[in-house]
Order: C-alpha cells, then structure tokens, then sequence
C-alpha cells in the first residue's frame, strides 16, 4: 500500500524546522516510511547533515535523498526569500537511493530495472545533459524528473546519513507506483509556425528560406504593442519536437531562448542546436501565459502526491503573488502532498526526450499500480 505525507516549516533554527516537519509527517503517515525527500532553504545549508540525521534518527526512512535551494515549497504554500525547509516522505515498494559523482551514475543493470528517476543534481558540479542524452539513449524507457540546485551560497546534495558538495542523488522507482511527468514551459506562440531551411548548430540561419531575422522582424511588426513589450523582454523559440502531428499547440514545443542575432548573415543564436528541417516557431512568456501552460498540463491529471520543480524565475518574480504553482498544483490535483524545491533548472520530459529547461515547472506525479492503490 503506497501513503504519502508532506510538511512544512519557518523556523529559521534548524532543531525547531526538523521537529515541525518530522512531527506533521509521523502524524500524518506515522514512522518508518520507504522513502523521505529533503529540500532546504539557504538558513539550514551548514546544517543539513545534522538535520537529515535527526530525521532519520526520528522518523527512520528507508532511504533518504534532500538538496538545498533558493525557495522550497509544500502544501499551498511557497516560501521565498526567508528560511525554510520541506519534508516529504512516503511508503511505496521498489525505491533504491543513488549516488552519481564526477558524471557517474547507477549501473546499468540498476537503470534497466527501473522505470523512473527523481534527479536532485548539482549546476556546476554534474554534467546534467550529456547525462541526460547519455540515459536517452541507454535507457529510453526511463522517465526522468527533477531539479537543479540552486542555494546561493553553495549547494549540498544528500543521500542518506552522506551530504555531498558535487554531483547528484537520486530515486530510481522499479515498483507498484508510477511516475507521470508533467512539464509546463509557460511560454504562449506569436506568428506561425515555419520550418528552418538553414542552419549550424545553434545559429538558424534560414526559416522558410528567408533570413532568419526578417521572418522574427515580419513577425515583430504583426503583434499587438503589449506582445512587443514581451518580445523585448525576453524572446523565446519552439522546436516542434513531434514533427508527425498535424497540428502544434501550446505544449507541442521546446522552448529556448534567442540570445542574439548576427547581422552579418541575419541569423539568430537560440539556446540550442535547430537541425534544419525543424518547424519553430517564436514565443512570449508572462504571467498569464505561464498560468495558462501549468493550469492545461495539469488537465485530466490525477495524483496520490507530487514533487514539484519549478524555476526560480517564476514564484513572487513572474507572478507578483505568492504560492502560484503550490497553489494551482494543489487546486487542479485536489490537495495532494506535495513538496518540491525552486530550481536553477528543471528536468523533465519534452515528447520522448527528457531535457533541461528554464522558467518551467516540472512536476513528478505518483499514483499507485492497481494492487496497491488507497
């Protein structure tokens, strides 16, 4: 049987956060759970080796894995800017703690018994995606979600009485309970699509077989004075990354971002490679755009509970008001517990790739297999 619990607290002395959360969580699901997930504001950084041994110490998962962060989240509620720490814990068959330093990760035989990975990793330290394209192209099956670390002071990854300073941790699932991925990249499409005719890398030369800048300038001059001032603040593009669908949608896109043009040959520098034959199309981000994209993905969705990922360019920055994606989790998925942590960048899937993205929330929902559904 598969019971989930997540907790939250203030308190900016460290021994105080761990007695809330431990307490709320054996209250809810009572001691000795299979697993427990750790997130950590920047006020407990230097402490969290002494806090994951009180947890263990007192609520004695099986396994446990944490990082450190910016903002953390759980429940409704997202804290930004002030101490804090999030707990959440659960009793589920099959999970194994993983430990991947300097790019190394679990074995083979380890990842093709498993059918999800929750990755906790490290920016600086973890080549997070040529792992990715590594585990893309070993193990396909593998659904893959997580975050990057993103504590200003230097980030600690932890996997059961151990914090690391480098690499990543990580839960591979191979049991009853299924993950279902949900990435939501918040970004609205202007103009239409069209398809690059040339390119190098990451320069797109051509679309449509024109200069690349002047099919963005034509596209520039067609949008309303609000959708202008979005441009100008930050202009994305989207690779269709399902070239066989009739139609693309909002959510049918990788999203990247322009970093400049070179007007020596009218292209455009995207945050990533654009293999010619690839349809694109510009996109704008804000607000309400980025309500919308989370509020669509999570349409239909069910959960037991959730782990959230999102990026710490969204929260109070993007939105203006407090607990957005804690709040719109909670409303669409019906309160589950939820914990999660505000990312320096989000994995999740895109199609059938697993990428790492920007200004994203990506979410790790849990439902159990029919022999051990509540």
């Amino acid at each position: 049987m598969s019971a989930y619990a997540a907790a939250l607290s203030r308190h900016h002395e460290p021994a105080e956060a761990v007695a809330e959360v431990v307490g709320e969580v054996i209250e809810r699901l009572g001691a000795g759970p299979d697993v427990a997930v750790l997130f950590v504001t920047e006020a407990h950084v230097d402490a969290l080796g002494d806090a994951a041994g009180a947890i263990r110490s007192i609520l004695r998962p099986g396994t446990m894995i944490g990082t450190t962060a910016v903002a953390v989240a759980a429940g409704r509620s997202e804290v930004e800017d002030a101490p804090a720490m999030a707990l959440w814990a659960a009793q589920m068959d099959g999970v194994t703690g993983v430990r991947m330093a300097a790019g190394a990760g679990p074995d083979d035989e380890e990842l093709a018994a498993a059918h999800s990975l929750v990755l906790l990793a490290d920016p600086f330290t973890h080549p997070v995606g040529t792992a990715l394209e590594e585990l893309a192209v070993r193990h396909p099956h593998l659904t893959v979600v997580g975050g990057l670390a993103s504590a200003p002071g230097g980030n600690r990854m932890l996997l059961d009485g151990e914090v690391h300073r480098d690499g990543a941790v990580g839960l591979l699932l191979s049991g009853s309970v299924r993950v279902e991925p949900v990435v939501s990249q918040g970004c609205r499409p202007i103009g239409t699509p069209l398809v690059v005719t040339s390119s190098t890398d990451n320069l797109i030369h051509e679309i449509a077989g024109q200069p690349a800048v002047d099919r963005l300038r034509a596209v520039l001059e067609g949008l309303s004075e609000d959708d202008k001032t979005l441009a100008r603040r930050g202009l994305h593009i989207g690779r269709v990354v399902d070239e066989h669908r009739e139609q693309f949608r909002q959510g049918d896109f990788l999203i990247r971002g322009v970093l400049g043009i070179d007007r020596a040959s009218g292209g455009l520098a995207v945050g990533d490679r654009v293999p010619v034959g690839s349809t694109v199309q510009f996109q704008v981000r804000d607000a309400a755009s980025a309500h919308d994209d989370l509020v669509g993905a999570l349409d239909g969705a069910e959960a037991d509970a959730a782990l959230l990922f999102t990026c710490n360019g969204r929260g109070m920055r993007l939105f203006g008001t407090p607990d957005h994606d804690a709040g719109t989790v909670a409303d669409r998925l019906a309160d589950p517990p939820v914990a999660g942590m505000f990312c320096a960048g989000e994995i999740g899937p895109v199609g059938d790739r697993v990428y790492i993205h920007g200004f994203t929330a990506s979410l790790a929902l849990f439902r159990s297999g029919p022999e051990g559904r509540r």
